[in-house]
C-alpha cells in the first residue's frame, strides 16, 4: 500500500486504542481478566488444597491459561463490535470511508483484537505471580518463543473472531457463544498438557482439530522443559489456522462489508 493508506490505517487504530483505553478499561479488565484469575485461583490454589491435584498443577495450569486468554480476549475483541456495526449500529460505514482497501479495515479490525488479546494475557502473570504458589521457572522461558506464541496466538483468535463476526447474525451471538467458547476452552489442551491424554486417544484426536490446542502447547513449549507437541506441529497447527480462517473471515467480511 502506498503511504496514504498506512496512515488510514494507523490513523483507524488509534481510534479504537483511543476508545480501548479511555472509555473501556473496566470493561475490558472484567471481561478478559475475571475468567483466568478465578481459574487460576481454582484450580491452581484450591484444588491442590484439598488435595485433588498435585502441588506443582499450576506449572501445567499457568501456560494453558495464557493461551486461552489469549484466544478469547482476541475473538471477542474482534467479533462483538463486528457484529454490532454490521447488524446494529453500521458505524463500519464511516470506516470504509477512509483511503484504504475494504480488506485493510478488516485487517485493522484483527490487529486491535490482537493487540486486545496479548494485554490481556500479559496481564495475566502478575496475577498468576500473586496468586499461584509454584509459577512458571523464570530460568525456563524462552522470551523470543513466548513472544512470537503470543503475537501467534491472539491472532489465531482474532481470525476466529472475524469468521465469527460476520458469519454470525446478531440475534445469534449469545447461543454462538455459548456452543463455541465452551468447546474450546475445555478441549484445547487448556487444563493438562498435550501429552497428558495420551490415555484417551479420542480425546486427543479432538484437540489436535482446535487451534487453542497449538497455542497451549506452544506457550508450554516456550515456558517449560516439560513434554509438548513438537515446534513443527505447533508451527503447521497455528499456521494453517491463521491461513484458512484469516482468509475466510477476511473474504466474508468484504462481502459484508458492502452489503
Amino acid at each position: 500500500m502506498n503511504p496514504r493508506p498506512w496512515r488510514a490505517f494507523l490513523a483507524l487504530c488509534r481510534r479504537d486504542l483511543h476508545v480501548f483505553v479511555r472509555v473501556e478499561p473496566l470493561d475490558f479488565v472484567a471481561q478478559a481478566l475475571l475468567s483466568p484469575v478465578f481459574m487460576l485461583i481454582v484450580f491452581g490454589r484450591v484444588l491442590p488444597a484439598v488435595g485433588a491435584t498435585d502441588a506443582d498443577y499450576s506449572a501445567e495450569l499457568l501456560p494453558g491459561v495464557l493461551a486461552i486468554t489469549l484466544v478469547l480476549t482476541s475473538l471477542q475483541g474482534a467479533a462483538t463490535p463486528l457484529i454490532s456495526e454490521l447488524s446494529i449500529t453500521r458505524d463500519l460505514d464511516d470506516r470504509l470511508l477512509a483511503p484504504i482497501p475494504i480488506w485493510g479495515v478488516g485487517l485493522q479490525k484483527l490487529a486491535v483484537a490482537a493487540l486486545r488479546g496479548t494485554v490481556a494475557a500479559a496481564a495475566v502473570l502478575p496475577a498468576a505471580a500473586l496468586i499461584l504458589p509454584h509459577g512458571i521457572d523464570a530460568a525456563a522461558i524462552n522470551p523470543a518463543a513466548l513472544t512470537m506464541v503470543m503475537i501467534s496466538g491472539a491472532l489465531v483468535g482474532a481470525v476466529l473472531g472475524l469468521v465469527m463476526g460476520t458469519v454470525v447474525p446478531a440475534h445469534r451471538i449469545t447461543l454462538v457463544f455459548a456452543t463455541v467458547l465452551t468447546p474450546l476452552m475445555f478441549s484445547g489442551a487448556t487444563f493438562v498438557s498435550y501429552a497428558s491424554l495420551d490415555a484417551l486417544p479420542w480425546f486427543q484426536a479432538v484437540s489436535l482439530a482446535n487451534p487453542v490446542t497449538y497455542v497451549s502447547e506452544g506457550v508450554r513449549a516456550a515456558t517449560t522443559p516439560g513434554p509438548h507437541l513438537g515446534t513443527v506441529a505447533i508451527i503447521v497447527g497455528v499456521s494453517t489456522a491463521l491461513a484458512v480462517f484469516g482468509a475466510w473471515g477476511l473474504r466474508g467480511f468484504e462481502r459484508r462489508a458492502i452489503a
